[in-house]
This record gives C-alpha cells, sequence and structure tokens, in this order.
C-alpha cells in the first residue's frame, strides 16, 4: 500500500470512529481517546514482537499471565522499559471488548498496571503517567458505564480495523499523520491549546534539515518547547542515516502534550534511554541544564506569550539572559526561548526556530537583543514562510537559524512566501518535498536572487538600527501590470472623442424635442 493510500485508510477509520462517538465526546477531547488507543496498540504489538524475538513458535498473546518466568520480567522492564501481561495485550483486550461489562476499569486498571510495571527502574519517570490523559472512566465518553463501555469498544475496534500489518513497516508516521488529520477537522475547537502551536509536518521537514544541514552526526537534538514531538522525531525521519548519539531531549509545559510527545517517542521505535522529555516551564524552571550543549536544536515555541520576565529580578543574571543584558518583553516571551534556546546551542551546532515576525522589527528590548545577536555573530539566515500554513491561524510565521560557527558576519534572508514555496490544499497552504527542497538549496547557495534571497553585510544591518525583517532586504517583486503611458493617452483621447461626438448627438436630440 503506498503513503498516499495508507494516509487516505487512517484518515477514513478514524472519521468513522469519530462518527461512532459523535455527540459524545467533544472533537478535541475526542483525539485523547484515538491517540491513547493507537499507542495502546503499538506497545501491546511492540512489546510481543520483542518477548517473542521472531520465533513462530512462541505466542506471546496466547500465554497466560502465570507462565511468564519473574527473570523474563524483569529483563524485558530493563530493555524496553515496561512490562504488558498477556492478558492485558491490545489484542486480547479487542477480543472480548464487545461483551465486557467493565471494559472502562479494565482498562484504567491495565494502564495503571503498564505503568507501574516500570516503578524503581531507570525507565520509571519516561513511563509515569504516560496513559493520564487516556481516562477512561471519564464522563466526556458518556454518564453511564455501559455509555462509556460503547464508546470505548467503538474506539478500540475502530483501531484494531487499521490494516496496515506491523506499525514500524508503515510508509506514513501513523501517530503524527493521525495528530494532524485530528487537528486538522478540530481546529476551530482547539484554538491555541492545539491547532495554533503544532507544527505541520512540512514545516518540522524544513526545520529540522536547516538544524542538522551539512552534520553528519551530532550528539543529541533538543526542542525546548517539544509539544507533540513531532519536530524532534521529524530529524529523526528525515536523518536516520545520520548519527544521533546520545538521544532526543525536550522539554514541555502542558501535561497533555508532554504525555503525547512521549508515546511519539515509543511509537518511533526510541527506547527510553534514548529520549528525555521534561514536564515544566522552560523559561523559568529549565529542566536540562546539565544536558547541554546541544548540536542541533529545532523549536516552534509559543508566538508572543506571557511570561515573568522582568517582575522577576534574578533572572537577569540567568546565563541564558544575561550577556544580552536585557529581558524579552513580560507580554512577549518570544526572544526568552531564542536566548535559552542559543544558550543551549554547541560551538558547532545550528538552532531552527519558528517566530512571530514583530520580533525582527519592533523596538525596546527586542531591538537590543537583536543587537546582541547581531553584534555576536549568531545570526545565520530569516527566512519568511507563506501565510496560512499552520491549523487554526493564518500568521506568515519566519524561521530563525542561528549558528555559533559562521564563516563571515554577513546574514542571509529568504523571502519563501510567494509563489513557488507553497500549494494550496484545502483550506491550508502546504509546502511539499520540492517548496523544502527549494528553500533547502537557497540556504545552502547562500546566493543573491532578486526578490528571494540576499545576503546583508553587518554594516548594512547595524546602520538600519539592527531590523531583520525580511521585507526590509528582499526587494517584493512588482507584480502589477506595466501599463504602456503613451498607448493609454491614445486610448484616452479616444475615448474623449466618442464622448465629445455622443454629447452632441444627444444635444441635437434634445433640440429638435424641445422644438
Amino acid at each position: 500500500m503506498t503513503s498516499t493510500a495508507q494516509r487516505a485508510a487512517l484518515q477514513a477509520q478514524i472519521w468513522k470512529i469519530a462518527n461512532e462517538v459523535r455527540g459524545s465526546v467533544d472533537g478535541w477531547d475526542f483525539k485523547q481517546f484515538v491517540l491513547g488507543t493507537l499507542f495502546y496498540r503499538f506497545i501491546s504489538e511492540n512489546f510481543t514482537n520483542y518477548i517473542e524475538g521472531g520465533e513462530p513458535e512462541v505466542n506471546y498473546a496466547g500465554m497466560a499471565d502465570n507462565q511468564i518466568p519473574d527473570d523474563v520480567k524483569i529483563d524485558a522492564i530493563k530493555t524496553k522499559g515496561y512490562f504488558i501481561r498477556p492478558s492485558h495485550l491490545f489484542v486480547n483486550v479487542v477480543k472480548g471488548a464487545n461483551t465486557n461489562d467493565s471494559l472502562n476499569t479494565d482498562l484504567h486498571d491495565i494502564f495503571k498496571a503498564i505503568e507501574g510495571s516500570a516503578m524503581g527502574y531507570p525507565s520509571e519517570q519516561d513511563i509515569k503517567g504516560l496513559f493520564a490523559d487516556f481516562d477512561t472512566r471519564s464522563n466526556r465518553l458518556g454518564n453511564t458505564v455501559d455509555d462509556k463501555n460503547k464508546r470505548l469498544v467503538a474506539v478500540l475496534n475502530g483501531v484494531a480495523g487499521l490494516k496496515f500489518g506491523n506499525f514500524e513497516d508503515n510508509r506514513i508516521d501513523l501517530f503524527g499523520d493521525a495528530y494532524e488529520f485530528l487537528i486538522s477537522n478540530y481546529a476551530a475547537n482547539a484554538g491555541k491549546s492545539g491547532g495554533e502551536f503544532f507544527t505541520p509536518q512540512s514545516v518540522s521537514k524544513l526545520i529540522a534539515q536547516l538544524a542538522m544541514h551539512k552534520q553528519t552526526k551530532v550528539n543529541k537534538i533538543y526542542d525546548p518547547a517539544a509539544g507533540s514531538g513531532s519536530l524532534l522525531l521529524q530529524a529523526k525521519k528525515h536523518f536516520d542515516s545520520h548519527i544521533i548519539e546520545e538521544g532526543f531531549f525536550g522539554q514541555e509545559i502542558n501535561h497533555t502534550t508532554y504525555n503525547l510527545a512521549r508515546m511519539n517517542m515509543f511509537l518511533h521505535n526510541i527506547n527510553y534511554d534514548k529520549f528525555h522529555i521534561t514536564l515544566g516551564d522552560t523559561l523559568t524552571a529549565p529542566e536540562l541544564k546539565d544536558d547541554k550543549p546541544f548540536d542541533a536544536i529545532v523549536s516552534n515555541p509559543p508566538y508572543s506569550v506571557n511570561w515573568i520576565g522582568k517582575d522577576d529580578p534574578t533572572l537577569i543574571n540567568d546565563d541564558r539572559f544575561a550577556p544580552a543584558g536585557v529581558l524579552a518583553p513580560k507580554g512577549k516571551a518570544d526572544f526568552a526561548f531564542v536566548l535559552h534556546a542559543l544558550n543551549y546551542l554547541s560551538a558547532k551546532g545550528r538552532a531552527a526556530i519558528v517566530c512571530f515576525p514583530g520580533i525582527f522589527y519592533r523596538g525596546g528590548a527586542e531591538q537590543k537583543i537583536r543587537k546582541y545577536l547581531v553584534d555576536n555573530n549568531y545570526v545565520e539566515t530569516v527566512i519568511a514562510l507563506a501565510p496560512n500554513l499552520f491549523y487554526g491561524t493564518s500568521i506568515a510565521v519566519n524561521i530563525l537559524v542561528l549558528s555559533k560557527s559562521k564563516p563571515d558576519t554577513s546574514i542571509q534572508f529568504i523571502d519563501a512566501s510567494g509563489e513557488g514555496f507553497f500549494s494550496k490544499e484545502t483550506n491550508n497552504n502546504v509546502m511539499a518535498d520540492a517548496h523544502i527542497q527549494s528553500i533547502m538549496d537557497l540556504f545552502d547557495g547562500k546566493a543573491d536572487e532578486a526578490h528571494i534571497a540576499q545576503s546583508v553585510d553587518y554594516d548594512v544591518i547595524v546602520a538600519n538600527d539592527y531590523n531583520l525583517s525580511v521585507s526590509s532586504y528582499v526587494e517584493a517583486k512588482d507584480n502589477r501590470e506595466v501599463v504602456d503611458i503613451a498607448t493609454l493617452n491614445s486610448e484616452i483621447a479616444t475615448t474623449v472623442k466618442k464622448i465629445d461626438t455622443l454629447r452632441a448627438d444627444i444635444d441635437l436630440i434634445v433640440k429638435e424635442i424641445e422644438a
């Protein structure tokens, strides 16, 4: 099955499940049950494959729970990070779901047992709370146990009906595609809680390529506003031939998306010892200080959010913000995320960060931070993308590329907002692989191209008050119709002559009538 056919089949199945529970579960809440069930099926099948070890005579799902020796269980937890009893496997739960009057509480106990299996082991923090948002006892599923069970059966059977073989063999990103499909259909309800800050796969791919450009190996990759982990995983997906030596790191403030990010790691076969995703506020309580520096940083932080800023006088002494001599404005934390990423970046690495355009031309503290970045030669490229690429917002964002090893002091500006850098699909614009490659070719070559790309000397930027807006340096193409003035004047003269003749004729007619 081709990737297009797999994606269509996945979307059709999700929509079928949605119709089964419509009127009961809010669309945006519904995503938790679909994604949670996808995850449950995946880890069940992944764990079964691990236990069976490719031996056809071994049937783990057919074993009794008491047949599993303790040493096998312990080894599995140390290797995979968790343990699933045969009776708790997805395939066995689905088998009896239609007639299970206690399905919702059984699932709750199963998820609790899977998470509890890691207690006391190195994987404990990576497994703890993974199913917290898949609340099978929630009234969102219905007011009675029977209602809850009916809807859970619909979701379980729907996910069981996905005929894709092994998850690892799929041509698409099941979890990412499911998430993106759900967001695209429920973005109106999601607002800033989901769609606006979810990074579409095409944008994620571009950011990953920018951060990893010409690096055949990196020590580790980091996202300070990790969301569902899509940016980190694009790096893995696109750079499987590269070496990411120590794994994937990130911090996320929202508990639901923090859980999704950890699920996403497992779904992409990244073992618990190869990722470290933490929960908390990156700006005021960074968790990964001991893990820096990072050779690659990717991020799509929330745009223009509030933060404590100057109300916390200790922050100006923080080694992330102190070098700039000023804090990002309280109502616009964008540059706080940028300075955080810069501080965590290695001497040879790159950071690619999605930014709100206003930070590149506004005055005040933001201008002072731009001055610090430019004077210290950290800004490699600013790229303007097309509008309407993100769900739930039409904002035309920019990508800021930071580097601590630039060969010269000029800054490259790329206007990728026009025709040739996106295609129109339904309500959104989309960047195809060819569009991404065009941007990467410009980024790599650093050559000037009229109306699209311009490398600007340091002195010019200083003279322009450290303005880093792409439109200030890349002249927009004039698409107005070219008018031949001589021809136009001739046409006007002809028209005036016709009008004069018409008026004279009207005057004659009026005189004849009056006579």
